[in-house]
């Protein structure tokens, strides 16, 4: 076994301890096991967590706000009621105006100062204080409208009530919302996982560094200078030549790349760049600082740099919050109002042609993840081709009868559904393609350089693609430079209100192809 063979993130999920080096009643097996774990590297986590699962676990916190908006607005409306008998509705404006605006002060101020951060290092002290300050700023402002509104009748013992409630509820809240990010981090879901290029100077000075301050995690050197590598860099293995990095297991695990070579070997650093650049990851160029306060602002700026985005570059929390938000919602509708047209379904496909309803197919989610997406079974089931090697034609003798109405319709892709609420795809997005997908003799991939940069977001149910024509099989190069282009051009123009747009046209889009060929 080489050193490689322990450092690959599990097939069948996120947790290593099936790779975990068990006890042996044996010291020679003993000793075996502690080799193999020392080769696996001083950053290996305990829980092997994906780009995608580690991004939806940072924003968690959206909803640590959203709770807050409700607690503070029920404490605000108990305090309104308080005041009119129990009937916060019937509440004049003078009366429940003091309540409101310190009520949004107080949520205002807590998103600006970037107490939803949760930064490492702020203690729970820093973000209890911090949330006292601000409520006392939000009563404040409470108190100097109620007197200016009310004078002297101005109601202080109700707004001393409120101000209390307010104050012990955020505080309680926030402690759980500490005590939750601190066990993430633990785990490693909100620590940066990068991979270094250059088996170099540069990457033992990271390297050192990065285990001081323990918010990176180096998963693996890369180097294509093989010959004159070591087998590891401080403890951190050389998993092979840069180019491993296009398919390695780990690279659904990394966040950026960093290349740890001489700036000044520019014809290196190029070469890399294009080589490296076709992956939905990050490049960062790392300028080997001289002085220990610039290393340590590099590694600072490394370790709170964004996890690989879900949606784009511009605020990438908020548009992936929104869009997880929107699928979540519709696709649990969806699958709601749909069930009894799913059962339909699913009993004619097995009364049509043998075998089940369902089939199951491995294809390329967010950051090159392997996802198994769902579908109605369309073809017959000896003759599934579970790597799409055969693409289809209208004439395809393995599609059944219903198989061929539920292509044209898209209903066979309905169970999708399922993988939206997994969070393993979106509504809308670059539609999921099979692992090892061919365009003739060609395994698809091949034939468009940037063809990885379909995966920087989840893959979609819909898409741009498919309203703007392009959809079902590709039978030539110019079809996958097509699709790949318009998949492109959707994750640069990302919104939410696009995605809704892509929705709302799907269906009439689909229903006007005649010619469709799925």
């Amino acid at each position: 076994m080489t050193s490689a063979d322990t450092l690959f993130p599990p097939a069948d999920g996120p947790h290593i301890e099936g790779r975990r080096v068990r006890k042996s009643a044996t010291a020679g097996i003993d000793s075996v096991a502690a080799s193999h774990q020392a080769r696996r590297g001083p950053f290996r986590p305990d829980v092997w967590l994906n780009t995608r699962q580690r991004s939806a676990t940072r924003l968690r916190v959206f909803y640590f706000r959203g709770v807050d908006i409700v607690g503070v607005g029920a404490v605000a409306a108990v305090a309104v009621a308080g005041q009119t008998a129990g009937a916060p509705l019937s509440a004049r404006l003078i009366d429940a105006l003091p309540f409101g605006v310190g009520a949004l002060a107080i949520l205002g101020l807590l998103r600006s100062l970037g107490l939803y951060r949760f930064e490492k290092g702020h203690g729970v002290q820093r973000q209890l204080a911090s949330i006292a300050c601000v409520v006392a700023v939000g009563a404040v402002l409470a108190g100097a409208l109620g007197f200016g509104l009310h004078g002297a009748a101005t109601p202080w013992a109700a707004y001393a009530r409120w101000v209390a409630a307010t104050l012990a509820l955020l505080l309680a809240m926030h402690v759980v919302w500490g005590l939750l990010v601190a066990d993430w981090r633990r785990q490693g879901a909100l620590t940066p996982n990068i991979a270094v290029v250059g088996a170099t100077r540069h990457a033992e000075r990271l390297i050192l560094e990065a285990l001081q301050r323990r918010d990176l995690n180096v998963l693996g050197v890369f180097d294509d200078r093989l010959a004159r590598s070591p087998d590891a860099v401080e403890g951190v293995p050389v998993l092979g030549e840069a180019d491993a990095l296009l398919n390695h297991r780990l690279t659904p695990y990394i966040d950026r790349i960093v290349l740890a070579i001489d700036p000044k070997a520019e014809a290196r650093v190029r070469d890399l760049t294009a080589r490296l650049g076709v992956l939905p990851i990050r490049l960062t160029l790392l300028i080997d600082p001289k002085a220990a306060e610039q290393r340590n602002a590099a590694l600072e700026k490394l370790a709170k740099a964004p996890l690989a985005p879900l949606e784009g570059p511009v605020d990438p929390d908020r548009r992936a919050f929104n869009k997880r938000l929107q699928d979540v919602t519709l696709a649990a509708v969806g699958l709601l109002l749909l069930s009894p047209v799913l059962l339909v379904i699913a009993a004619l496909v097995r009364l049509d042609s043998p075998g089940p309803a369902l089939f199951r197919q491995r294809r390329h989610g967010f950051n090159q993840e392997v996802i198994v997406v769902w579908k109605f079974r369309t073809m017959r089931h000896d003759a599934a081709d579970a790597t799409a090697s055969r693409q289809v034609t209208s004439d395809d003798d393995r599609i059944t009868r219903i198989g061929r109405f539920l292509r044209v319709s898209s209903l066979d892709e309905l169970p999708q559904l399922l993988n939206v609420l997994r969070g393993e795809m979106s509504l809308v997005g670059p539609r999921p393609h099979a692992i090892g997908m061919k365009t003739g003799a060609t395994e698809s991939a091949r034939l468009v350089a940037y063809y990885a940069h379909r995966h920087r977001i989840k893959p979609g149910m819909t898409g741009w693609a498919a309203v703007k024509g392009s959809r079902g099989p590709m039978h030539t190069a110019a079809d996958v430079r097509r699709r790949v282009q318009l998949d492109i051009d959707y994750i640069e123009r990302q919104s939410f209100w696009l995605d809704l747009w892509v929705i709302a046209v799907t269906i009439p889009v689909l229903l006007g192809d005649r010619m469709s060929v799925r």
